[in-house]
């Protein structure tokens, strides 16, 4: 598997100043962000989509030196009651879709989206708890009237440009957990898999190892984030695993995302890296980066260091011992 980074972390680099700095730390791989929730601030879609001049020679400066782009990510709401911007996040991703199937790119990540609970809805609505009996029932039409019927036509959109769709298993969306993906895909088909972010996976009591088998056995990984989570249980003890403080409120949050190595020891990390590897996923392990108590360079360069001290990078050998 390769190391890469999620670039709109380097969001005040220029393009090319952004590419020296991810190859001079090592990395081999760049998942670019195309609008919605990450910006686009190194890829310009309309640009690129009007000129196969400018594709080749954005295309050029990731290959000189040495780098391959795992994913363009659009994460946004594509179901969201707020029309303009449901609109606006489909319009991204239709154009992140049809870039990537012309540059060859193999995986578009986003969001699964979440409707209101009706139509004419001001807002989203997530429901967590099947009762009382209106919340069970609001979630079964968000499924069947919204979540299935858009993703059963962007999967065909992205089989006919050869990508694959990784919806990020997010809290707030209706695509959250390893049952909530395999779900959809069922509905829609097998461009529609998961990118795989262990933080998002703990702070919810999922075990990432074993989502990652559950996921893997039936080819459902197409992206991999690596970022961890700090859970800090006498916070859980107050506020719970739901805990709406803001990310800011460190020191009496339930959960941080954390830098890799930092809310979980290496030794899970490499028993995630050695699932990954068994279970079929042979990508890119993609950094990011929201640790609140870090710097930048500093989340970044650890989350590299211990990355690379635990990666699989070469094929596996023979059993020559057999």
């Amino acid at each position: 598997m390769r190391l890469g980074v999620f670039t709109v972390l380097f969001s005040d680099k220029s393009f090319e100043d952004m590419l020296d700095y991810v190859k001079d730390a090592g990395l081999t791989a760049v998942e670019i962000g195309t609008g919605g929730y990450p910006g686009n601030a190194h890829c310009d879609l309309d640009e690129l989509l009007a000129n196969e001049k400018e594709r080749q020679a954005y295309r050029n400066k990731v290959e000189e030196r040495g780098l391959t782009i795992s994913a363009f990510s659009c994460h946004g709401n594509p179901l969201s009651p707020d029309q303009d911007f449901a609109a606006e996040s489909h319009e991204i991703f239709v154009k992140t879709v049809q870039l990537a199937g012309l540059m060859g790119v193999p995986v578009v990540n986003t969001f699964s989206g979440t409707p209101g609970d009706q139509e004419g809805a001001k807002y989203p609505n997530w429901p967590v708890t099947p009762w009382p009996n209106e919340y069970g029932d609001i979630l079964k039409w968000q499924w069947e009237e919204k979540l299935i019927p858009y993703w059963k036509e962007q999967a065909v959109l992205a089989e006919q440009h050869g990508v694959k769709i990784g919806l990020e298993l997010h809290a707030g969306f209706l695509v959250h957990t390893p049952y909530t993906m395999l779900k959809l895909r069922e509905a829609t088909g097998p461009a529609i898999g998961a990118n795989l972010d262990p933080s998002h996976l703990w702070w919810q009591g999922i075990d990432p190892v074993a989502a990652i088998k559950i996921l893997g056995k039936e080819g459902a990984i197409h992206h991999f984030h690596a970022k961890d989570t700090y859970i800090d249980q006498d916070n859980v003890n107050m506020y719970g695993l739901t805990d709406m403080q803001p990310y800011s409120e460190v020191t009496t949050r339930a959960w941080s995302f954390r830098s890799v190595g930092y809310g979980h020891n290496l030794q899970e990390w490499s028993n995630m890296v050695s699932a990954l590897r068994t279970y079929g996923y042979d990508h890119v392990i993609s950094i990011e980066h929201e640790d609140p108590i870090m710097s930048i360079e500093e989340g970044f360069q650890k989350a590299v260091t211990n990355l690379a001290s635990v990666n699989i990078v070469e094929k596996p050998a023979d059993m020559w011992w057999v």
